[in-house]
């Protein structure tokens, strides 16, 4: 099939189109520097600062000092529960009071499920509750910005370090591999008051 140039009628409505249009500003559209930085839940900022050795008073003020183990050796988190006992917890010898399992939830029900999980086993004076996560799915296609994998699994560090439950937990901790392992937190309760 032959293209058709532009006829005069097409030339005409073109020069009209581009005589009340303005040129678009790209800078101010797209700037150089981007100042917005992601925000970084407090749990990682205090497990780093605890690795690092720096220790603020803001730091040390915060009502959860549940710390990641999925970024760091369990042995370099700060130990907020006996450490006898943590000992015992990541060698799997401690069996889960309760199990919560997300599966399949999503980022919605799961936070829902989790907030009235944990406080119902806090309320029911149980100690040590297993949290199943699942490891997530790799769905990074190589594209330019990376994708996270398991996004629940990661959340779910958040969710506990945020009101209601920050008031409630002492310690969270990967669980052993009996317990599921990189899929699975152990979340110690305080005891109740």
């Amino acid at each position: 099939m032959k293209r058709r140039g532009l006829t005069e009628d097409d030339l005409a409505i073109w020069k009209k189109v581009t005589e009340r249009t303005e040129k678009l500003n790209v800078q101010s559209l797209f700037p150089s520097r981007i100042d917005v930085q992601p925000p970084v839940p407090r749990m990682i900022q205090r497990a780093k600062s605890a690795l690092e050795g720096k220790s603020t008073s803001a730091t040390s003020r915060l009502p959860s000092q549940a710390k990641p183990s999925f970024a760091y050796p369990l042995g370099s988190v700060h130990v907020q529960m006996d450490k006898k006992s943590f000992t015992r917890l990541k060698r799997g010898k401690i069996k889960p009071e309760a199990t919560l399992d997300l599966h399949g939830m999503t980022l919605d029900r799961a936070q829902t499920v989790l907030n009235r999980f944990v406080i119902s086993a806090h309320q029911n004076h149980k100690r040590l509750v297993l949290v199943i996560t699942g490891k997530g799915r790799n769905r990074d296609q190589g594209g330019p910005i990376p994708e996270r994998n398991g996004v629940l699994r990661h959340q779910v560090l958040t969710w506990l370090d945020m009101p209601p439950l920050s008031s409630v937990v002492m310690q969270v901790s990967q669980a052993h591999g009996s317990h599921g392992g990189g899929g699975a937190y152990y979340v110690y309760l305080r005891r109740q008051r």
